[in-house]
């Protein structure tokens, strides 16, 4: 699995290099889906295994990991240290924190992550993935697009994650 994403990386990196798209456009998808895949493999893997306590763990800990690890020690071999993009600041920051909220009411009814709240991120990775390849193309298409998450994905989320919570705690009060 390690070559073969090292293979997806590097290649499809030259590829995007090759139409001018910006380091940190790759590093935010292809990079990121190359180094991913691992665990997406183990995760699918523990999902069918019925271990879903090594799923959550892979996740919640490759996301620490990766924040705190390879952040801190990439800070500490560079330079002079590792610049941020206002971009990132003003935009990626901003849907991390919002996907950690939309987490929470998944993880506090108790109950698991539903085919349509994994139907739901899966959909919103998609979607940020087409968003940031908007931005770096400067694609006419643009704001509709952030047209459409303030006037049809967030209210689609808050209903969504509603519902469930709701049938969760509803299960969870009559026993099954």
């Amino acid at each position: 699995m390690i070559v073969g994403a090292e293979a997806l990386v590097r290649g499809a990196s030259r590829f995007a290099l090759g139409f001018g798209i910006s380091p940190l456009i790759i590093g935010l998808t292809v990079v990121a889906f190359g180094t991913s895949s691992p665990e997406l493999a183990v995760s699918v893997k523990a999902a069918l295994s019925g271990q879903s306590g090594v799923v959550v763990g892979n996740v919640i800990g490759s996301n620490i990991c990766n924040l705190m690890g390879v952040l801190g020690v990439a800070g500490i071999v560079a330079p002079s240290g590792i610049d941020v993009p206002s971009v990132v600041i003003g935009f990626d920051l901003p849907v991390m924190i919002a996907v950690a909220f939309v987490c929470l009411p998944i993880f506090f009814t108790g109950g698991g992550i539903s085919r349509p709240e994994g139907s739901l991120f899966l959909g919103y990775y998609l979607m940020y993935t087409m968003y940031i390849i908007l931005i770096a193309t400067q694609h006419v298409a643009l704001p509709e697009s952030g047209a459409v998450a303030i006037y049809f994905l967030i209210p689609f989320t808050v209903v969504t994650l509603t519902v469930s919570a709701r049938l969760k705690i509803r299960r969870r009060s009559h026993g099954r």
